[in-house]
């Protein structure tokens, strides 16, 4: 009796990536199209509704742009950490230590104006969420612990410093919130001039960009995609891997720091209890859409905080809140299933093993 095995496909053009994700995208939607329609409503009026709100007015775009910058910036971050094969599962405590340091330094810092300033803070929410992911990419480099678990339980412990200071010593007088006072007017990140879109925005795609060409054209990036195809022939051609292990979670955790600073500085003006609001666990959803490319980061974050703002206008209709994170869950689980029968196929083997 032959036996089934997996074998690799020879790897397929970028074009046919591309259209496998949109094909599967589209698979999902129709999945969650029953699912709407089995408790009662019609998928189709529910996704007009959803995609008109989010999607073709200039007040959603914005909105869109505006919620997705914190999601761009912890997509960047975890993409780069599971291009080597680290599973950064800590973006949402490292975008709250991020904006802890932020609010440390606006509080305690010195008072730099403008543009200065605005660095140095930026600085320091990177300096925040990159320590608190080297905290993980020790143990993983020098004695082999599983990032995986180390950087998923400091979450924990991150969430809960931030809920402490922003309830505690931090929380802002007459506010019923656990939330800190308001960033002084000097830190804001101004909008584009006639956009109504602030100017975090472009700094991202400049910081995609430049990801983009650290993988294509450094030694750097050479050796992270070396190490992560194969760490086995990255240590045979002399490929410092602890060396990258530290560099790679540390800018990982840096990016998702700077979460914290866009939203305290471009969106909210405040930093919150609950500010990470899932962020970096949906960072992880956006990375592995996106195949890890940081331009495809960027384009997938807006879809998606479109459809959460959307899942807003179709609670009128009595649409479960629920129904956006429904549809993150099933496009991811429905592609990654695609982008799995892309790669591989079931050939039948003989007893001895052999096709």
């Amino acid at each position: 009796m032959k036996k089934l095995r997996l074998e690799r496909k020879t790897s397929g053009s970028g074009f046919s990536v591309f259209l496998n994700s949109v094909l599967f995208t589209g698979v999902a939607l129709v999945v969650c199209g029953f699912i709407i329609a089995a408790v009662g409503f019609n998928p189709i009026e529910v996704y007009a509704k959803m995609f008109r709100k989010a999607f073709l007015s200039a007040r959603g775009i914005r909105k869109a742009i505006e919620s997705g910058l914190p999601l761009m910036l912890c997509g960047l971050g975890v993409s780069i950490a599971f291009r080597m094969n680290l599973n950064n599962i800590g973006a949402e405590g490292q975008y709250a230590v991020g904006a802890i340091f932020g609010v440390a330094y606006v509080l305690y810092g010195p008072n730099l104006p403008g543009v200065p300033g605005i660095l140095a803070l930026a600085c320091c929410c990177f300096l925040g969420g990159a320590l608190w992911a080297l905290l993980c990419a020790a143990p993983r480099a020098f004695w082999d612990v599983d990032e995986s678990i180390t950087t998923l339980m400091l979450n924990y412990v991150a969430l809960i410093l931030l809920s402490y200071l922003c309830l505690g010593p931090w929380k802002a007088k007459g506010q019923n919130m656990g939330q800190t006072e308001k960033i002084p007017d000097a830190f804001v990140i101004p909008e584009i001039p006639g956009l109504e879109v602030s100017m975090a925005f472009p700094a991202v795609i400049v910081i995609a960009l430049l990801l983009f060409f650290f993988y294509r054209y450094t030694t750097s990036g050479f050796q992270i995609n070396v190490i992560g195809k194969s760490p086995t022939a990255a240590r045979y051609a002399g490929i410092n891997i602890r060396r990258n292990i530290l560099l790679v979670l540390g800018l990982s955790g840096g990016l998702a720091g700077l979460a914290g600073f866009v939203q305290y500085v471009a969106v909210t003006g405040r930093v919150q209890e609950n500010m990470p609001n899932n962020a970096g666990y949906t960072g992880i959803v956006i990375a592995y859409l996106s195949r890890f490319n940081p331009i495809v980061v960027i384009i997938v974050s807006i879809l998606f905080a479109g459809l959460q703002n959307s899942s807003a206008t179709v609670q009128v209709m009595g649409v479960p809140a629920q129904i956006a994170t429904m549809m993150q869950g099933a496009i991811m689980v429905i592609v990654i299933a695609g982008d799995f029968f892309q790669r591989y196929k079931f050939v039948a083997a003989g007893k001895g093993g052999k096709a």
